[in-house]
């Protein structure tokens, strides 16, 4: 009953705060000096995960919206990146929120499976026939949607979500992240503890897993936070369901000693910020000071009595370990009024970023000129 009324006041807050590309400011983004942003695309339900191909194709996952994935081609116009026509690649499935891009081949995560669609770049007008990769993930809607990204090791990595706010279940595929070969063989967890990651990446200079994690609801509008996760290796155990950010206990699964026995997050981010996509910068673009930094898109909150989140924050590293976290683009929620709720991020050929907005139907474009 809980979690049909939790999803009933998403919805909801979602219809309501609905606003088109042509009624969106960009001016109400603030930025740092030197920093501009512009619409990139519009006209899209509900953009999710991004993944860029290395030809300059933007491929788009969505949650709800008719269970949509689009395709963006990049094109360039007198020295600048500009979007193409936007393709609808397929419709119907079962929110497709995952993408990601091998070897000229699409892969597409729906709740309880992967599919991979082949010569996609060749195909954009009409893509071939899906191949299933991999049916053996649950069919739980509460948090089934799923984040997909190859890493160094050329595998695809896939998490599992907690179908619940927070329980403990006796299926182990559940609070994790799983990795599997791009042919869905060799299926098997990667990491634990993990409520709901939907977004990661691999530090380009270490090459190690750094992931987001939304922490659990009903604990108040303060707790607990949500989590930057740093996984150097495998088999890593990051606390849900026993323990909550560094040291909160959780007061149902949670013992006194449950938060020294498993691995605190590398950086505590604010509560209910909703964390989702996450990416080093690796473009030469901004300043010197981003380079291999983290940026976060925060969906931002939606049961908290004062809004957060919906913004795009920066997570300085230094010698492996996190030293600062601070906003770098808000204005998405105004304190008045809702204009867009930021999901997903990707850098361009070119060193911009782009960022996703299930709200408005928006991709937007982040660039540095130094003038």
């Amino acid at each position: 009953m809980q979690k049909n009324i939790n999803l009933l006041l998403v919805m909801i807050f979602i219809c309501i705060a609905d606003v088109h590309a042509d009624e969106f400011p960009v001016d109400k983004i603030k930025l740092p000096p030197g920093f501009k942003i512009e619409v990139f695309a519009s006209g899209m339900d509900n953009p999710r995960s991004l993944n860029v191909s290395p030809n300059g194709t933007i491929f788009i996952g969505t949650r709800t919206g008719g269970g949509k994935v689009y395709a963006i081609p990049i094109i360039k116009e007198n020295g600048q990146l500009k979007a193409g026509k936007i393709y609808t690649l397929a419709t119907g499935l079962n929110s497709p929120n995952g993408v990601a891009f091998k070897d000229g081949a699409l892969y597409v995560a729906e709740i309880n499976r992967v599919i991979r669609f082949d010569k996609i770049e060749e195909n954009l007008a009409n893509p071939l026939k899906p191949v299933i990769i991999s049916q053996n993930f649950p069919s739980d809607t509460w948090h089934g949607w799923k984040f997909i990204r190859f890493g160094p090791d050329s595998k695809l990595y896939v998490p599992v979500g907690a179908p619940c706010n927070v329980c403990e279940k006796d299926d182990l595929r559940y609070a994790t992240i799983m990795r599997m070969d791009s042919d869905g063989k060799n299926l098997k967890v990667f990491s634990r503890g993990i409520r709901n990651t939907v977004g990661f990446d691999w530090d380009p200079t270490t090459g190690e897993l750094w992931f987001t994690d939304n922490g659990r609801d009903n604990l108040g509008d303060d707790y607990p936070p949500d989590e930057l996760n740093h996984a150097p290796k495998s088999g890593m155990h990051f606390g849900f369901p026993y323990c909550h950010g560094k040291n909160i206990p959780d007061p149902k699964f949670g013992a006194e000693d449950s938060c020294a026995t498993h691995t605190p997050p590398a950086q505590e981010l604010d509560a209910h910020v909703a964390s989702l996509g996450m990416r080093f910068y690796t473009g030469k673009m901004f300043p010197d000071q981003y380079r291999n930094q983290i940026f976060i898109a925060e969906h931002g909150s939606w049961n908290r009595t004062e809004k957060n989140g919906y913004r795009i924050t920066l997570v300085t590293i230094k010698d492996n370990a996190s030293i600062s976290y601070a906003p770098f683009a808000t204005g998405w929620w105004d304190g008045e009024k809702l204009w867009g709720r930021p999901v997903d991020l990707e850098i361009l050929e070119d060193g911009s970023m782009i960022i996703s907005d299930d709200n408005s139907g928006n991709l937007y474009r982040i660039y540095y000129e130094n003038n």
